[in-house]
């Protein structure tokens, strides 16, 4: 096993990213790969666009999953890279290449090296929407190799390669998708009194749900809501029928969900009688916290501090970012952890090219510690 192999591995994945539940050429890949390793220790299923791959242990006493997302994002792509993406207008620009890499070079190991415990694999499809890892866990395939505790990883730019970060409890935020559809009455731009301008409503819309973090949610607490488009009107000179604002929410606690959630219904239903419109609401897709089983990840942050060698561990707090992993740790003990690869740009941004040098560093550090964790009782 050599990293080369899996930094060409994420070079390949990266020219070919896939929207969520469309990653065919993904999963072809991914099995091609898969079906020359030996045999004797694997299990393969597919699931949708998805795979599940178990080794069997040696003397197992339980299954240790390690799950790893798939899919691209609609960005058109703006690295320096001499493998960029191939299907014009998405990228891989949150690593999903890089997981599958790190994860293939786990899997690689362990089919050579094997282990007591059974390993399960799972390469989830539609982390980014419409969300892939609930309906994977309710599928019969997962049900038949359910696993008794499972980790993830996830890049972080904003660390330097060789370290690592993460947190007993919350890790990353409840999220939900928030469009609004606004319909009043168009007209000519030289009599606004005879028309319902939408792109006024939107505007004051726009403003108004500023307020609900500011005035509505604890100041202790923690939320976030950012209407990241607003889009009205055709025309200079038209008055725009209607208008569609498009955003996110992201709590750290369901009851302040709840609560964003019934503010936005108030303040829409107030636009509707200010400006004599009628409004609908979609919360879209939304994930729940990824909440970290406490004592196993107290447990690896004192193994990494302890055994992590050339790994540096960061004890790091919550962010607002958004994982469908979090479904997964809701009912299976787990964690998930940042993973550092240094580059100044951020998640989901076209430049963002992360070090490869960081996929080795994933490989040996979480082979060691599931050797380590498959000799504890």
């Amino acid at each position: 096993m050599t990293t080369s192999l899996f930094t060409q591995i994420r070079r390949d994945l990266h020219q070919i990213p896939e929207p969520g539940f469309q990653e065919v050429k993904t999963q072809k890949y991914l099995l091609d790969y898969l079906e020359k390793l030996p045999q004797d220790r694997l299990e393969i299923k597919t699931w949708r666009t998805g795979i599940l791959v178990k080794v069997a242990g040696t003397n197992p006493k339980r299954t240790i999953a390690w799950r790893t997302d798939m899919d691209g994002l609609p960005i058109a792509e703006e690295t320096s890279y001499p493998f960029r993406s191939l299907h014009e207008g998405y990228m891989h620009a949150c690593g999903h290449d890089m997981h599958m890499a790190i994860a293939l070079g786990l899997l690689t190991h362990f089919v050579q090296q094997p282990i007591a415990d059974h390993l399960l694999f799972l390469f989830q499809p539609a982390e980014e929407g419409p969300g892939g890892a609930l309906p994977m866990m309710e599928s019969e395939e997962f049900a038949l190799w359910r696993p008794d505790c499972i980790f993830a990883l996830h890049i972080a730019p904003e660390y330097p390669v060789g370290h690592i970060a993460t947190k007993p409890g919350i890790l990353f935020a409840n999220t939900s998708e928030l469009y609004i559809d606004l319909v009043g009455k168009g007209g000519h731009a030289a009599f606004p009194h005879k028309a319902n301008d939408m792109v006024v409503a939107g505007s004051h819309l726009v403003t108004q749900l500023q307020s609900i973090i500011s005035r509505n949610i604890d100041p202790l607490d923690s939320a976030v809501v950012t209407i990241g488009k607003l889009e009205g009107g055709t025309k200079q000179n038209i008055i725009a029928e209607k208008a569609r604002l498009e955003g996110t929410i992201r709590t750290f606690s369901t009851e302040s969900m709840a609560l964003v959630k019934a503010r936005i219904e108030s303040l829409v239903k107030g636009i509707e009688a200010g400006f004599d419109c009628t409004a609908s609401i979609d919360y879209g897709v939304g994930y729940c916290q990824v909440y970290n089983e406490e004592k196993l990840t107290t447990a690896f942050m004192d193994w990494v501090r302890e055994h992590g060698e050339d790994v540096t561990l960061i004890a790091c707090k919550e962010a607002m970012t958004g994982e469908d992993f979090g479904y997964f740790l809701q009912e299976i003990p787990g964690f998930l952890f940042w993973l550092g690869v240094h580059t100044p740009y951020g998640l989901h941004h076209a430049k963002i090219e992360p070090s490869e040098e960081a996929i080795e560093v994933a490989i040996r550090l979480v082979s060691r510690y599931f050797t380590w964790l498959s000799q504890q009782d």
